[in-house]
């Protein structure tokens, strides 16, 4: 299968995850067996496949900035590294609704959160992060 076709299918699947999760933050099914677990598992085995097909034989390495520009320029490995993203992204950002739903943050600010997230997830982390600090720090000064 040509490695374009992998690639938009893999983000129209990622996609669905981020739809739902901004459609149904706080339900269970979503955050937790959709987004959280079956799709993220989806895409984590394609990146295992691709590894596995791809690396081997592939120039570079981890051991220098070098080597993993060496190493990317092999489409498939690049290829890849870019499902890596979409599969830590998505769990991360259902884990972001399961948290914000527990600790009773408003869902809109977790919504906020997701687009940063997909787009680029330790962003869209700090975001939460510093949100869910300053909503735990309203609800303490109300107590």
């Amino acid at each position: 299968m040509p490695a374009e076709t992998i690639f938009s299918a893999a983000n129209m699947l990622a996609m669905a995850g981020w739809l739902a999760l901004l459609l149904a933050p706080r339900t269970p099914l979503v955050t937790w067996r959709i987004a959280g677990l079956a799709i993220p598992a989806a895409l984590a085995a394609l990146y295992v496949v691709l590894l596995a097909v791809h690396a081997p034989g592939a120039e570079g390495g981890f051991s220098s900035l070098a080597d993993v520009a060496a190493l990317f320029r092999t489409e498939g490995v690049l290829l890849a590294g870019w499902v890596h993203y979409l599969a830590f992204d998505l769990f991360l950002g259902a884990w972001m609704c399961r948290r914000g739903a527990a600790e009773g943050m408003n869902p809109w600010l977790v919504r906020l959160c997701l687009p940063p997230t997909f787009l680029a997830g330790p962003a869209g982390l700090l975001l939460f992060l510093a949100l869910r600090l300053v909503a735990a720090n309203r609800k303490e000064i109300r107590a």
